[in-house]
């Protein structure tokens, strides 16, 4: 025996009263809504062309693969050392560093010690063929300009360059060469802060970039005196780098 399908009062069925309120939205020019709305979609997204569907769908799951790996490769990073990690050590460090480089410091932070002062010059061939040197720029006060007074300052005035400065002191040893493919990675990534800092307030020409760091004790609390103390008393420690680092990559 047949199932009779139950009808509405008036003797309609559900299926044709919604095709009717569908036609009627769409006489009025009322928005699809619920299963209308999907089917819409599916619909317009089948009358894509076939390689432009089939590059959204790549896109799709390169962004995917892309996130599943990051995640991974971070959580190696910061778990506990593991075969895993120590076997792919090199292949993690080169992604995680220095961009997403992870630590506790938001739940055991470690206040800074000491104050240091980040200057950078610049030298360039003139058209004469004599080399021009720059006046040494001071890119710690630039930072420090943008965070005093700045309720609401930003990562970058707070933290990139010192935290590239700190990350290339870890690195390199006294000799000031890197020995390894990290420290190779920090002097560049340095390099390139200092560069961009540079020009973005002393525009011209780059061939090669100089840094000179003092660094000073955080002076305790209630003392007086001069701001700007002699090295012998204060303990200030400069780290010249004789090295001239080529800038291959900026032209103004």
């Amino acid at each position: 025996m047949q199932q009779s399908r139950q009808r509405r009062p008036g003797g309609t069925v559900p299926g044709e009263v919604e095709s009717a309120e569908v036609k009627e939205r769409r006489r009025f020019g009322a928005p699809p809504q619920g299963e209308e709305l999907r089917a819409t979609d599916q619909a317009e997204a089948a009358r894509l062309p076939g390689p432009l569907r089939a590059g959204l769908g790549a896109a799709v799951v390169l962004c995917v693969a892309t996130a599943v790996v990051h995640v991974l490769l971070v959580f190696l990073q910061v778990a506990p050392p593991n075969s895993v990690s120590q076997r792919y050590s090199k292949q993690i460090n080169v992604w995680v560093y220095p961009l997403f480089e992870q630590n506790w410091r938001l739940f055991a932070p470690d206040p800074e010690s000491v104050n240091r002062q980040i200057l950078a010059r610049t030298a360039h061939t003139a058209p004469d063929g004599t080399v021009e040197v720059s006046p040494w720029f001071d890119l710690t006060a630039v930072d420090d300009a943008a965070v005093k007074h700045n309720p609401f300052p930003s990562h970058t005035a707070q933290n990139m360059l010192r935290r590239a400065w700190s990350s290339y002191v870890d690195s390199h040893g006294t000799d000031d060469e890197p020995h390894s493919d990290r420290a190779v990675m920090t002097r560049r990534y340095l390099c390139n802060i200092a560069v961009q800092r540079f020009a973005d307030h002393q525009p011209g020409a780059i061939e090669s970039i100089q840094l000179r760091v003092v660094t000073r004790p955080v002076v305790p609390p209630g003392t007086t005196g001069d701001t700007r103390p002699d090295d012998d008393r204060t303990g200030a420690r400069r780290h010249p780098l004789p090295a001239w680092w080529k800038v291959t990559s900026h032209a103004r």
